[in-house]
């Protein structure tokens, strides 16, 4: 009889750096929705230092599948489904914590992790074609979903010196029914860049 699919067995080491990754993805938003909850800029500032932990982890994951010889579809997709997590909707979350939130900003913010999902499902779909004769990807066709730790960089930067909330850089603009923070455009252009298909970037 064939045996039935186990996930511990049929993990490689990899595969446990890549869940790592979406552990540290799934805890920035339970820090932004627990500093929602209790206003306590620690937990907010702990869900950011998450992020490049994330990153690190990530980037683990290539390098020991590589050495270990073990990438698989398998590993491929987990490594989306994580990367989604970590640096789509948690950067969202964040920011959406820091104050994001106006009606405009909803919309900018969805924007933006749905460009992460489409640029992630693109790469997995077009990465045999984009491979070379050793099988490896040339290039990124738009910026890699992990480029979106710089806005978790200003996000830092933001909290740390007090400008979240009503004290958001830029203020807010009353369009119509919604109110827009600019700052929030920045995460409308990451997620541009990263389903642009002209540009391409050298993959390490």
């Amino acid at each position: 009889m064939k045996r039935h699919f186990s996930m511990l067995r049929d993990f490689q080491l990899a595969d446990w750096f890549t869940l790592a990754n979406a552990f540290c993805g799934t805890g920035a938003i339970f820090a932004a929705m627990r500093f929602l909850q209790d206003g306590h800029r620690g937990d907010l500032l702990f869900g950011m230092a998450l992020i490049p932990l994330a990153f690190i982890f990530d980037a683990l994951d290539g390098r020991v599948a590589r050495w270990r010889k073990s990438s698989s579809t398998l590993g491929r997709e987990l490594d989306s489904l994580a990367d989604v997590i970590s640096f789509g909707v948690a950067p969202a979350a964040l920011g959406y914590a820091c104050g994001l939130q106006g009606g405009w900003d909803w919309l900018v913010l969805s924007y933006f992790v749905c460009c992460g999902v489409s640029r992630l499902a693109r790469y997995n779909v077009t990465a045999v074609e984009l491979s070379g004769e050793d099988d490896k990807v040339k290039y990124f066709e738009g910026t890699p979903i992990p480029t979106s730790l710089l806005l978790v960089i200003v996000l830092v930067v933001a909290a740390a010196s007090g400008r979240i909330g009503d004290a958001l850089w830029w203020g807010e603009w009353r369009l119509g029914p919604w109110l827009l923070h600019p700052l929030v455009l920045l995460y409308a252009l990451s997620g541009s860049l990263m389903i642009s298909k002209t540009l391409h970037i050298p993959k390490p």
